[in-house]
């Protein structure tokens, strides 16, 4: 089947094809998983003990780069990195070039636990890297070790602060506030990134935890996260000209000290303006998060099939995406893969 007829048709409008599903949603944004390990097991991600992926299962970094070549003509320019935790990855800079080298990619960004990131840094913004987010939840040493069961604060914020030394711009915290964990580091949290010139973005917790535990009453709401913001720190007024298709509902605060924003996966779905989908690790198409399907390419890209093949399969998987995924009704069914085999 030629490429063209995989999405929408050339014309003087479109320059090139887009990945579109049956709602009308664009998709530019693949998250890219490059392993399932990692070096902490938070609460909401994983368990205690977990048997990881035999490597040989994993994706190369030649395949990923393969992947990548064959998407962003379809349209995908915006790449992220995550994990299980990126950094586990041996010289993950190689990656990071070889996806800056591929015409098409406009923007490489990754999420990390930060705790590799200090000795990482410069050679991955050298390499291309422009944005980090880091995963951070608590300031406090005590709750850092009760929600990621191992101990690695410092090395954490120090991670932090070497990627901001770097030039990374922005520096993002992900800060997944879990009702009778971590409520109060919401102001810790957000004074810390005024302090230091970084964006901390709250995000209520979502029922992706290896054990199935996660019940509604543990999610911290957005409004009640900004409640907090507003009363401890001082007012914030929403962002203007926000990219409607962001994740997060940005805020500015009033004098000028910074922005924060809130992503309100469970009290405000942004399911009808998403325009992601994931690889994982060991070579899966996801359409979504709460995918309960997944589409093998793994094999396409490890065999001598065509690159329209595995574009054809990147484009039915797309085609195929549901409207949402349905946490707040009876109907909702959490996926079997946690979210460090999804990747973040």
């Amino acid at each position: 089947m030629p490429l063209r007829n995989l999405t929408e048709t050339r014309t003087h409008m479109t320059p090139k094809p887009r990945l579109v599903d049956s709602f009308g949603r664009v998709h530019n944004n693949l998250r890219i998983s490059v392993t399932d390990r990692c070096n902490i097991r938070c609460v909401y991600c994983m368990p205690e003990k977990v048997e990881f992926m035999p490597r040989e299962r994993l994706l190369s970094y030649e395949e990923i780069a393969r992947f990548v070549a064959i998407v962003a003509p379809l349209g995908i320019d915006k790449i992220r990195l995550t994990g299980g935790e990126p950094l586990l990855r041996k010289d993950l800079d190689v990656l990071v070039r070889m996806i800056k080298a591929i015409d098409g990619v406009a923007d490489v960004g990754m999420t990390t636990n930060g705790m590799l990131l200090a000795p990482m840094a410069r050679r991955l913004r050298d390499a291309g890297l422009e944005r980090i987010n880091v995963s951070l939840d608590t300031l406090d040493p005590g709750r850092f070790e009760r929600l990621s069961r191992r101990p690695g604060l410092e090395d954490a914020i120090e991670g932090v602060l070497a990627a901001k030394r770097e030039g990374f711009d922005p520096v993002k915290l992900n800060a997944v506030i879990i009702r009778g964990f971590n409520e109060e580091d919401i102001a810790p949290l957000g004074r810390f990134a005024r302090e230091h010139g970084l964006e901390v973005r709250f995000i209520e917790y979502m029922p992706l935890d290896a054990g199935h535990l996660w019940e509604r009453e543990k999610v911290v709401f957005a409004a009640e996260i900004l409640d907090v913001l507003t009363r401890e720190i001082g007012p914030l007024a929403p962002t203007p000209d926000q990219d409607p298709r962001a994740p997060a509902l940005d805020y500015d605060y009033l004098d000028g000290g910074g922005r924060v924003g809130l992503i309100a996966s469970v009290s405000r779905p942004f399911c009808m303006s998403c325009n992601r989908l994931r690889l994982t690790s060991d070579g899966k198409i996801r359409n979504c998060l709460f995918a309960l399907e997944e589409t093998d390419v793994r094999d396409l890209l490890r065999s001598d099939t065509p690159d329209e093949a595995v574009a054809r399969a990147v484009a039915a998987s797309v085609a195929a995406k549901w409207e949402g995924h349905e946490i707040n009704t009876a109907r909702f069914i959490q996926p079997d893969r946690p979210m460090y085999s999804i990747g973040g």
